[in-house]
């Protein structure tokens, strides 16, 4: 077995055989443990981003992991079994994005391949791991913006995958996409009316404000 856990990140005592628990099954190729922000409590940001790890460990990667597939072994801490990741790693150290190598979403890249190659991929909550997150909006666009393009590619590699898997999937990964897609187009067409006509787009702005605090509000429910 391979564990991955990035120079920012400390793990728990229990990480390893937690994750080696999970990965006795034979069928699975790799396995991620819950991660959450080690400087939680440094910004506003900071909050706001382990509420976001929050959900997409304890909301998608657990969902996901009830059909073996989770679609992202999250890079700060991820265990994967080295027989499957030698026999990916032409693959894996090729991968481009726009016809260039590329160097980043190595994560979510080598997941895509581990689900290509036949292999399950789980979530272990228990396995816990924080990492230190940006503390400045500049720092976290940019961070975002890797991680989309990331996300854009390795759905399009998982599409052939997506039927076999199972139907719950295959919504999930076009929420993921088109989600955001439809966000991006909603705060433009905003952008665009302000400009044009002088007004504020209230209606935008309440949509968007209502979807972010009934999501925020469940997570920071449970």
């Amino acid at each position: 077995l391979i564990l991955n856990v990035d120079s920012d990140t400390t793990i728990a005592p229990d990480v390893v055989s937690k994750l080696a628990h999970k990965m006795r099954d034979p069928a699975v190729g790799a396995a991620m443990g819950q991660m959450k922000a080690s400087n939680q409590a440094d910004t506003w940001l900071t909050r706001l981003i382990d509420m976001e790890y929050w959900i997409a460990c304890n909301e998608e990667r657990a969902a996901q992991a009830r059909f073996g597939a989770v679609m992202c072994c999250c890079g700060p801490c991820a265990m994967y079994r080295r027989s499957a990741m030698l026999s990916l790693l032409d693959q894996y150290e090729t991968q481009l994005y726009r016809g260039k190598p590329s160097d980043f979403g190595e994560d979510r890249h080598l997941t895509i391949l581990m689900l290509s190659a036949g292999f399950r991929t789980e979530y272990v909550p228990s396995a816990i791991a924080a990492t230190v997150v940006p503390n400045t909006m500049g720092v976290y666009l940019r961070q975002q913006l890797r991680w989309a393009r990331s996300t854009f590619r390795d759905t399009l590699l998982a599409l052939p995958l997506l039927p076999g898997l199972d139907r719950y999937l295959t919504l999930d990964a076009i929420g993921q996409n088109v989600g955001l897609l439809l966000l991006a187009l909603s705060v433009l067409t905003g952008i665009g009316q302000f400009a044009l006509t002088a007004t504020v787009p209230w209606w935008t702005i309440l949509v968007i404000g209502s979807m972010t605090l009934v999501r925020c509000s469940v997570a920071a429910y449970r």
